[in-house]
């Protein structure tokens, strides 16, 4: 988590630099990192943070009028997100009226629908059951494979990690180790991350 913020420049690295796309947003400052905040950044958190007195069609649609969106091009926008991630059905109701799953979908059409350079992810999959989480990962699969989106997930859980391309072990503030998936399927993605996860519980006894 305090690597997202370093990224999202909530907190400031205390050394070294961080580049997204080209610019080291350790330099940022006034307008230049504001810009980058609203325009650059999505994020979806272990609770979608959500505004419950606004419906799913309402708080997508906010995240457009925030950055500046023509107001006339919101709505087909809003509805063309929901639709490619299946929460069409459930624009016009409150987060209440909806399942951990769809409103952590809504979260995650929220995060894209501003086109932004990276969507930040903070154990997305943490507060759902093991249903939800599946269909979790395979929105945020969809956001990179079919909307183009660049993800950075911090998880420590082998089953959402075992999604992405590459996986970063980080132990202790520094990288450990890396798995990248290549031709791997998922299945064989998960037993690398679970021999690594077996590596590092290891070490920890014989540290102990």
């Amino acid at each position: 988590s305090t690597l997202l913020n370093c990224i999202a420049t909530i907190e400031r690295a205390t050394a070294g630099q961080i580049v997204v796309a080209g610019r080291d947003v350790t330099r940022l400052k006034g307008r230049e990192l504001t810009r980058f905040r609203r325009d650059g950044l999505g994020f979806i958190f272990q609770d979608s943070n959500l505004l419950d007195t606004l419906t799913a069609r309402e708080n997508i649609a906010l995240a457009l009028s925030i950055k500046g969106a023509a107001a006339r091009a919101i709505p087909a926008k809003t509805e063309y997100v929901a639709q490619q991630l299946g929460v069409a059905d459930v624009l016009d109701k409150f987060p209440a009226q909806m399942s951990g799953g769809q409103r952590q979908r809504v979260a995650a059409a929220r995060a894209i629908v501003t086109d932004p350079t990276l969507i930040l992810a903070d154990e997305p999959t943490g507060a759902l059951d093991s249903r939800n989480a599946r269909v979790m990962m395979d929105c945020l699969t969809q956001l990179n494979t079919q909307m183009g989106a660049t993800i950075i997930m911090v998880t420590h859980d082998a089953f959402a990690a075992s999604f992405a391309s590459r996986v970063v072990f980080v132990r202790d503030g520094r990288v450990f180790n890396e798995v990248r998936a290549g031709e791997a399927g998922r299945q064989e993605m998960y037993d690398r991350i679970m021999r690594v996860q077996a590596f590092l519980g290891g070490e920890a006894r014989n540290d102990a």
